[in-house]
Parts: structure tokens; sequence; C-alpha cells
């Protein structure tokens, strides 16, 4: 067993490295690692009285895996996202063919949405607009809608994963819920993605 305060400083380090979305270098992202290090320890030593006393350590050796395939995930979705969207803009036709897309979510807990949901807004060409409680769905602005499944394929990754590090009741692989009705936006965008296909 070990302290549960120190474990959640660490994930709150490598959660900084998203909200920050940093340069994909090893010094930038050391450097960066150090300050969440240092800002998420200290908050979590802080609030250490609502956390339970210890953490199983088994647990922790279990979900770090999956939190480090996050991790290099979405770094490679970070890097393969700005060489799309720089291809994008320096080509003379520019294109281009924005919508919004509905993807209904597995991860249910408010830390794995907020995650989620902040990959997406940090990987370049896409942004998430909204969440609806009621669903459970993302609503999600991309620069190039034509392709609903490109959009899916990274975040269903990233659900699969998450379903893990954040003790989530489904587990990886389950099927996500079905887009009910038409246009996420309800205007001319394509139908909203289903989200029926599985990664992982």
């Amino acid at each position: 067993m070990s302290r549960r305060w120190p474990v959640s400083g660490l994930v709150m380090a490598v959660l900084w490295l998203f909200v920050r979305g940093v340069e994909l270098t090893p010094q930038r992202l050391l450097e960066e690692f150090i300050i969440g290090l240092g800002v998420g320890m200290g908050i979590a030593f802080f609030f250490r009285r609502f956390y339970g006393d210890e953490a199983p350590i088994a647990r922790s050796l279990r979900v770090a895996p999956y939190a480090a395939l996050y991790l290099a995930t979405f770094l490679w979705e970070l890097l393969t996202a700005n060489v799309d969207v720089a291809v994008r803009t320096l080509s003379p036709s520019m294109p281009i063919d924005p919508a919004v897309v509905e993807v209904p979510l597995r991860v249910r807990t408010p830390l794995a949405i907020t995650t989620i949901a902040n990959s997406i807004t940090l990987t370049p060409g896409t942004l998430t607009m909204d969440y609806d409680d009621e669903t459970n769905s993302l609503y999600v602005h991309s620069i190039d809608g034509s392709d609903p499944d490109g959009i899916l394929k990274p975040i269903r990754r990233w659900e699969d994963y998450a379903l893990v590090i954040f003790d989530e009741e489904l587990k990886p692989g389950d099927p996500a819920p079905q887009v009910e009705g038409g246009p996420a936006d309800g205007g001319d965008a394509p139908a909203a993605a289903t989200g029926g296909e599985q990664h992982g």
C-alpha cells in the first residue's frame, strides 16, 4: 500500500502536460512535467485529507501502462494533426470541410470526460464545443468533417485507455452508445458519428 495523495499528484502532473499543450521536444516535455509535478503534488498534499489514507500499489501498477499508452497516443495524434493542418493551410485549394460531430461517450466520471475533451481541443483541427449531460456526448468541431470515423478513431482509443485509468464501469472494447437523430448542429453538417467502430 502507498499514500494516496502522491498518486493523485502524479496524475495531475500528467494532466498538466495536456492542459499546457507543450512542444514535442524532450527538454520541453521534461520541463513542463517537473512544473506539473510541483503544482500537482502541492495541490494533492494540500487536499490530502479528502483522500483515503492509502492507495493500493497493485492498481497503480495496473493503470500505469494505460496512462503511458494514452500519453503516447495523444502525442502521436498531436504530431500528425499538426502536419495535417499545416498541409491544409499551405495548400492552394484549402481542403477544409468543417463540421460538428456528436461523440457519445462510454466514460462517465467528470475527470475522464474532461481529460478526453481537453485532448480533443489540444489536437489541432478539432475542438470540443460542448458536452450534453443527458446523452453523455461531446460535440466536436472538426476542420474536416467528411470522415466522421477518422475523427472518432483517436477518441475511441483514448477512451479505451481512460476506461481503465479512471476505473470506469465499462471496459475497453465495450460498444459505444449510438447517436439518435440527424446532424449534430441541426444544419448542413454530415450526420453525427455513431462511434460503432472500436479500437484499442
